[in-house]
């Protein structure tokens, strides 16, 4: 079992009109990540809104801000029991095969243009041998290709502009590597998170985004962008791409700070508490 503590702090200036957040902070309960505590702190008096999708865990929160100051603050203890799979086992499923719930995630989406991939896919990774493997050559073919380049994107950069810019951020990795499996038929859907800040080459712990690959029967864990460690990963929110799952969906005039984020992986050898790490397991927080 994983142990990480968290905390989240976001500081905003709402106009004079105020404002309506849609905030995705809360750690997803699932039956392999488990919040053991949780605190929420708000500066203004507000109440707001929590609701967890069946399906996914996800937790969103809704809340309507007044003018002035704003501070949201958000902290958790959470416990992640990975399942592990040897990654040979795992094949891919036929579409004919695969669950109602998953099928949306073979479809294109706003940031993962599938469709316009599709040639360049097969060309690439077509002839490979059907399974984990060639889901891993893709995550391969990213990261070797795309160069992790601080503020090289925006709100509006898509996959198929990463694979011509061959630059971006974690977010950008995801997207080209889900249009990528997609255009394969593999269903793949974006997820975000935090990550632990395991390498301090790499800065302090951040929101970060990554992939989540239907094999077998279950989404597996997959880290194109290869800033972080996977078993390290507190999931916030899965969706089809980052439109679905942002941090913060902010309606009205606001001017924003920069997130803060402090993650912790705690051990404790003697309750089979261990400190994240790589491995050559697949893995999954998707269900027990």
């Amino acid at each position: 079992m994983v142990r990480i503590e968290m905390q989240v702090g976001l500081s905003y200036e709402v106009g004079e009109h105020g404002a309506d957040f849609v905030l995705n902070l809360h750690a997803a309960q699932t039956p392999c990540q488990t919040v053991t505590h949780e605190r929420l702190v708000i500066s203004q008096p507000i109440e707001p809104r929590v609701h967890t999708d069946p399906a996914t865990g996800n937790r969103t929160m809704r809340l309507r801000a007044e003018p002035g100051p704003l501070t949201v603050q958000y902290s958790a203890v959470v416990d992640m029991r990975h399942h592990m799979a040897d990654p040979a086992t795992l094949a891919e499923v036929p579409v004919r095969d695969l669950p109602p719930e998953v099928m949306g995630y073979i479809y294109p989406s706003r940031y993962c243009q599938s469709d316009r991939l599709v040639k360049f896919a097969i060309n690439e990774f077509g002839s490979l041998w059907q399974g984990h493997s060639r889901v891993q050559a893709i995550q391969d073919w990213v990261q070797k290709r795309v160069t992790f380049t601080s503020n090289s994107s925006n709100g509006n950069t898509s996959a198929v502009d990463t694979l011509i810019e061959q630059v971006g951020v974690c977010r950008d990795f995801a997207h080209l590597m889900i249009a990528l499996c997609r255009a394969v038929n593999i269903p793949a859907r974006f997820a975000t998170g935090t990550d632990y800040g395991a390498d301090p080459a790499l800065g302090p712990p951040d929101f970060h985004a990554y992939v989540e690959v239907y094999l077998g029967d279950r989404w597996y864990i997959f880290d194109p962008s290869g800033t972080a460690v996977p078993m390290g990963f507190v999931r916030f929110g899965t969706g089809r791409d980052a439109a679905d799952v942002a941090f913060a969906t902010i309606f009205g005039a606001v001017t924003s700070q920069a997130p803060l984020i402090h993650a912790v992986a705690r051990e404790d050898t003697a309750k089979g508490i261990v400190l994240p790490h790589r491995c050559a397991q697949a893995l999954s927080t998707d269900r027990g």
